[in-house]
């Protein structure tokens, strides 16, 4: 478990926090609860929890937009929350830096051991403080600092997130379904159009930098870190 226990969770359901707080107290976390959008930012930002259980539907502003704000500053795991299961609204989320994603009505015991999967990839993430290089490559997971031919580089987590998973599986091909479950920790079933819009962005970043190695499409299979 991490350091700072502490999980907030956002919903204006105040039955719906209430019954997630219990679940979580008996886990041995420490429980905040924001009921709209902007009390969430001020507690996140008071409390710096080790994550944050978030519905998309709330007063002031949504949770869509609250995650977008964290996402400005933080890191910190989010797992969203909605009575929504459009395929829209998951690509969303996890474009946007969601972890993972579940949909009301849920049962406790599956939301508490998604988090307790996304605690675990975070800790994870945080020792994974190597430095992978290749030519006018370099990723610092540490630092969640990219490097391009010596400059660093403006990357959301997730998308930098994606190409150290990949540089750090040179030359095999992973399904988009396997990435999702992998940087995304989210057992996906559905469209994984996600995963398409993540390469193509890091494609604009790294497309052509060096001829050693590139981001490739394996037609009808998935994607792969090519070295030469």
């Amino acid at each position: 478990m991490t350091v700072n226990n502490t999980i907030v969770i956002v919903d204006d359901d105040k039955n719906i926090c209430e019954l997630v707080r219990l679940y979580l107290t008996k886990e041995g976390f420490e429980v905040k609860c924001a009921y709209a959008g902007r009390q969430a930012l001020k507690l996140i930002e008071a409390e710096k929890p080790a994550a944050v259980i978030l519905d998309v539907m709330l007063p002031e502003i949504d949770g869509i937009e609250v995650l977008k704000q964290i996402r400005q500053t933080s890191k910190i795991p989010v797992i969203m929350l909605t009575a929504k299961g459009e395929t829209i609204d998951k690509v969303l989320g996890l474009e946007l830096g969601a972890d993972d994603y579940v949909v009301k009505p849920f049962e406790p015991k599956e939301l508490i051991a998604r988090l307790k999967a996304v605690l675990r990839r975070s800790e994870s993430a945080l020792e994974d403080d190597g430095e992978i290089t290749f030519d006018k490559l370099s990723i610092n997971m540490s630092t969640y600092e990219l490097k391009i031919d010596g400059t660093v580089m403006e990357i959301p987590p997730k998308e930098l997130e994606l190409l150290n998973y990949l540089c750090k599986h040179p030359n095999k091909v992973f399904t988009r379904d396997q990435l999702l479950d992998e940087v995304w920790g989210y057992e996906y079933f559905g469209d994984s159009r996600t995963v398409d819009v993540h390469v193509k962005r890091l494609r604009e970043k790294v497309e052509g930098v060096s001829d050693k190695w590139s981001l490739k499409t394996v037609w009808g299979v998935g994607y792969k870190f090519e070295v030469k």
